[in-house]
């Protein structure tokens, strides 16, 4: 059973349908990859799932519940979380303040008995910047800062993206996790499942060969370059 899904989402904006009839499962343990060319409705989806954009029609789904009126502070409770391709981490901060101000802010609702400073370190370490854990984020290259967001998510208890720390994270915890990336090398080593989406429809599912065999996914995204890449 899927952990978070959708479920024949629909958005407009005017008369544009910028979603047609949008479904995806997210299962836990696993890395689904949702890709697409420029316009195709990805972020649009994306924020449907975190609560910045109402559907017109459809609903989501998060372990039983239906979430799709709830706000995005309910969700981010819940478990779901997002980054971003522009950084959302505070630049002037360092790497471990950046995540024990997110254990903080996971202090003020979890219930749970737990250090905000013991997850901060353990966080860092286990994404694998310790060693830049007092320069401030703004000075870091782009991937390393991108692992401090990595380790904001976790520090809340929520998820996000990355490669052999996404996999481990995932192995580790039973994270749902739905990666957004045009790196395709990416996505085609890290995913186990793969949707495609083109002008709002859902156009292929499938694992990464049966997506990279896909004519309607060369035409569409991919190219008659990428298959076998």
């Amino acid at each position: 059973m899927a952990l978070l899904a959708t479920e024949d989402v629909i958005v407009r904006f005017g008369g544009l349908r910028a979603l047609s009839e949008a479904s995806i499962d997210v299962d836990p343990g696993r890395v689904t990859g949702l890709i697409g060319p420029n316009g195709a409705g990805k972020t649009t989806l994306f924020n449907v799932i975190t609560g910045l954009q109402d559907p017109d029609g459809g609903r989501v789904v998060l372990d039983g519940v239906n979430i799709t009126r709830y706000s995005p502070f309910r969700r981010a409770r819940m478990g779901i979380s997002r980054t971003f391709q522009k950084l959302e981490a505070f630049t002037s901060l360092s790497a471990r303040d950046n995540v024990l101000v997110a254990a903080e802010q996971r202090k003020a609702w979890d219930r749970s008995s737990f250090s905000p400073a013991a997850v901060a370190d353990e966080l860092l370490e286990r994404v694998g910047i310790v060693d830049v854990a007092h320069y401030m984020v703004g000075t870091l290259p782009t991937g390393t800062a991108r692992l401090v967001e990595l380790a904001r998510a976790l520090a809340l208890n929520e998820t996000a993206a990355f490669d052999d720390v996404l996999r481990r994270v995932v192995d580790e915890r039973g994270c749902a996790v739905l990666l957004v990336e045009h790196d395709m090398s990416l996505v085609m080593g890290t995913c186990e499942t793969i949707y495609v989406l083109e002008f709002g429809q859902m156009i292929a599912v499938g694992t990464p060969d049966e997506v990279q065999a896909s004519k309607a996914v060369q035409a569409a995204y991919l190219g008659s370059a990428a298959v076998g890449a």
